[in-house]
């Protein structure tokens, strides 16, 4: 299994990079590595691996969504949340409405088989839309109007939709008995459970965290393991309690950020550099569920359709934007956002022919085919789309995070060392403001430009004296200054 992981390491990595030297998102790189290198092609990763496959891209999708939530305003989610709720239902419904009306008289099956394909098919997968998301929430992409954040949330709560109509479709054709009505009834406690049990814990984290000055890469891994354990709870209560815990992931963020944007914004720093490798894990690893026999048997029927049940999610997603302050390009961003699929797809994909379903194999080779069609699709018109489309103001806040990112920049109340003179000093104040660029000798400046600055004070720690008594410094930190570790460092209790 260590060839296996070394293997994904590094033809991950290769083909992410070969396809952004082709301007094209590195993930459609990763996913087709992990198609190639597959038991169905090339057979390079181990059955071992392919076993615990859905341990580590359970494990690197936590990742990914921990990010999101600590990306999670309270004032964003406000503005979007209206909207989130409608996009979690009305596309997929759209979308199953399509399938239904097609798929019957091409591929053979009942209406009540297409309408578990359709099911199947109206996930949206958060392990291509989130990063992308995250990435643009990074460089102020959108997030004027919360477009990025609006299609998380949507997309987070469409997987709970559409996963809890597969199981009523499946019980309704007999292969499990289910009261449909129960089922439905699951959608809305599983969403507020799912929120709850992931506050709990990020509130009882925050405390932790604020009473003991832990390193951040223990804080990180604290916050991982509990994201986990919170998926753990959900696997072994889902026959009694229905508990959406990938929301509860999200939770987790969302609470440390509205109590400690310090702490919160320290944690995601970590987070980012885990995902580097998270990364490689989770598309390698879905690309090589993918089985490329099975999806060429749905041949061109299975192609139609997946894309009549993609223009009614369109026309869905679309609606769904109705009463919003988006602009037609950005409604169309929208759309384009909400068309790949991959997760939820090569997890449930098999299920009704496991189940006895009579079209099972040919529902398996559809949802199969779609992960092919969409992921690459949808992660090429997401990037070259919400460059396009979606605003990015010139002060930016992001620009801030970035730089404190760039500079290393402790937060209010960390404590920090003089390299110099070796004393002990703690942060007790931090101002973000926008200075201007100097003049360059010989070159006349057209325009004032402005880029971010932090101001941060620093009091010396001393027995003898209170706070608010005692030397106090003060330092500028930007693009034009020195970085914060040429002179200090952070200093952490554990």
């Amino acid at each position: 299994m260590a060839i296996s992981i070394a293997l994904i390491i590094l033809l991950g990595l290769f083909g992410g990079y070969l396809f952004s030297l082709l301007k094209l998102p590195g993930l459609v790189g990763m996913l087709l590595m992990g198609v190639l290198t597959g038991p169905y092609i090339l057979n390079l990763i181990s059955p071992e691996m392919m076993t615990v496959s859905g341990d580590f891209r359970k494990i690197a999708l936590i990742v990914i969504l921990l990010r999101a939530g600590f990306e999670l305003r309270r004032d964003t989610l406000n503005r979007v949340g209206r909207a989130a709720l409608i996009m979690s239902a009305v596309p997929a419904v759209f979308e199953i409405v399509g399938v239904m009306l097609v798929a019957p008289r091409l591929l053979g099956m009942t209406y009540l088989e297409a309408a578990l394909l359709g099911a199947i098919l109206g996930a949206v997968s958060p392990a291509v839309v989130v990063p992308l998301m995250i990435d643009f929430m990074d460089r102020s992409r959108g997030t004027k109007k919360g477009i990025p954040t609006l299609i998380l949330g949507a997309s987070s709560l469409d997987d709970v939709f559409v996963i809890v109509l597969f199981t009523v479709f499946l019980g309704m054709i007999g292969v499990a008995e289910v009261n449909p009505w129960a089922k439905l009834a699951e959608i809305p406690l599983s969403i507020i459970l799912g929120i709850g049990a992931g506050l709990i814990p990020g509130y009882l984290l925050y405390r932790l965290f604020t009473r003991f000055d832990w390193r951040p890469p223990k804080r990180t891994i604290m916050v991982v393991g509990t994201a986990i354990l919170l998926t753990w709870v959900e696997q072994t209560l889902e026959h009694r309690v229905p508990i959406a815990s990938l929301l509860g992931v999200m939770a987790i963020g969302f609470v440390i950020l509205e109590k400690s944007e310090a702490i919160a914004h320290i944690i995601s720093q970590k987070l980012k550099k885990l995902w580097v490798f998270a990364e490689l894990l989770l598309f390698v690893l879905v690309g090589a569920q993918v089985n490329i026999q099975v999806a060429w048997k749905a041949g061109l029927a299975g192609i139609v359709v997946i894309a009549t049940g993609l223009l009614f999610r369109s026309i869905g997603t679309y609606i769904s934007l109705f009463g919003t302050d988006f602009t037609v390009k950005e409604k169309l961003f929208c759309v384009v956002a909400y068309i790949p699929k991959a997760t939820v797809q090569a997890a449930i994909g098999a299920v009704p022919l496991s189940a006895g379903v009579a079209s099972g194999e040919v529902i398996l080779a559809v949802a199969v085919l779609s992960i092919l069609l969409t992921a690459p699709i949808g992660a090429v018109g997401i990037m070259v789309l919400g460059e396009r489309i979606l605003d990015q103001g010139e002060r930016s806040p992001y620009l801030f995070k970035e730089l404190r990112e760039n500079m290393g920049l402790p937060r209010v109340g960390e404590r920090i060392r003089s390299k110099k003179f070796d004393t002990i000093w703690k942060v007790i104040e931090e101002k973000e403001t926008w200075i201007e660029l100097p003049h360059t000798a010989g070159i006349v400046k057209q325009d004032t430009q402005l880029v971010p600055a932090i101001f941060l004070r620093y009091w010396m720690e001393d027995t003898s004296h209170g706070p608010g008594t005692g030397k106090t410094l003060s330092y500028r930190y930007s693009r034009m200054d020195h970085p914060f570790d040429r002179d200090w460092e952070i200093l952490y209790d554990w």
